[in-house]
């Protein structure tokens, strides 16, 4: 992973007030630093790349920072430069997903016998903490039942409901949430100019949409589009590489269904077959966005809760192309691309059975 995030790392937010779409936790964390009210357990949930780690390596120097201003480290005095360059002894990180063991919670726990060495407190970050064993969660429980006043312990997991409830009820818990793709597009576009490289803005837009709420994702694909070297990055390099799909083409796809259009389905199928475009990828796209016709149809409100997958204008396309249908096609349709996707993975021809599903539909087919 070492070269892969290297742009990550470059470019990780180094204060609260850099990090990107978790204004509720910051404001939180930042108050409880200004009324000295910190506690001694946090939790970070939420999904990967959304900054939990970020954050914890931030507050930690937050709380040991020799002159903090407005909450926030000053990233100067010694004990930040120690805590960011990793190498305060008074930092324990420990990545649960490789070190699952009673070992390291034991030395943990030993450790928090004793007084931070130089630092205020003594900071134990905890990443993928649902991973821990369950001799290694009752080794953490006894610790957070009696924490010592000069330690702060900070949980990060991308699954939570994996953490037993005597641990959850002991900490405080925060969820992060997963980013807007207009936010991505604007630390992509931030990041490129800091690289001196440009895109198009459907390539950025693109990198965005398929990184799911993750700025580490976009940022890592980001990277491995940059080291091809094509400058300015065209959507044809960056559909070339990772074999992502326009959401375009599939409102192309969409608008033929809508208006009973056979011959013009068939030949954006095919078309799409001459680009090199990935059948099983095609089919998890298409079914995605027919389930959120299919949802926006049933109540226009629903929308809100993928509004941060689109830009204003594709949600409105959105919502337009919902309306072309009557909701029982769009139940069909949903089901013959779900019966589709399970046969794809049989059929040596995996865009056949897509085919068959939307040869049915437009049919009016009901042998699905």
């Amino acid at each position: 992973n070492t070269k892969r995030f290297v742009l990550y790392r470059k470019y990780r937010p180094q204060r609260f007030h850099e990090v990107v779409g978790q204004e509720h936790v910051i404001q939180t964390l930042k108050n409880a630093l200004l009324l000295d009210r910190v506690s001694h357990a946090y939790l970070f949930a939420g999904p990967r790349g959304t900054g939990k780690t970020t954050v914890a390596r931030i507050l930690a120097r937050a709380v040991n920072c020799l002159s903090p201003k407005d909450g926030e480290p000053d990233n100067k005095c010694v004990e930040c430069l120690e805590f960011q360059a990793g190498r305060a002894i008074d930092l324990v990180e420990i990545d649960a997903a490789s070190n699952r063991g009673i070992d390291e919670i034991r030395a943990l726990r030993e450790g928090i016998g004793f007084l931070p060495v130089k630092a205020s407190k003594k900071v134990f970050i905890i990443d993928e903490v649902h991973m821990l064993t369950k001799e290694a969660f009752n080794a953490l429980l006894k610790t957070l039942e009696e924490p010592p006043a000069h330690a702060l312990f900070l949980l990060a997991t991308t699954e939570p409901a994996k953490v037993p409830l005597t641990i959850l009820s002991r900490v405080q818990r925060f969820d992060f949430r997963r980013l807007a793709v207009p936010e991505i597009i604007e630390e992509l576009s931030r990041v490129m100019k800091a690289e001196e490289v440009s895109a198009e803005p459907a390539a950025v837009a693109l990198l965005a949409s398929h990184a799911e709420g993750s700025l580490r994702d976009a940022e890592s694909r980001l990277e491995q589009v940059m080291t091809v070297g094509e400058n300015p990055i065209t959507k044809e390099k960056v559909e070339t590489i990772f074999g992502l799909l326009d959401t375009e083409k599939i409102r192309s796809v969409v608008a033929a269904l809508a208006r009973k259009d056979a011959a013009e389905t068939m030949s954006l199928l095919q078309r799409l077959q001459e680009e090199g475009c990935d059948p099983h990828e095609f089919a998890r796209a298409l079914t995605r966005y027919v389930r959120k016709l299919l949802l926006t149809r049933v109540n226009p409100d629903v929308t809100a809760y993928f509004a941060s997958e689109f830009s204003p204008e594709d949600l409105e396309t959105l919502k337009a192309q919902a309306a072309a249908f009557h909701l029982p096609e769009l139940s069909r349709l949903t089901q013959l691309l779900l019966s589709a996707e399970f046969e794809m993975k049989r059929t040596p021809i995996p865009m056949l059975p897509i085919e068959i599903a939307l040869v049915q539909f437009l049919s009016g087919d009901e042998k699905a």
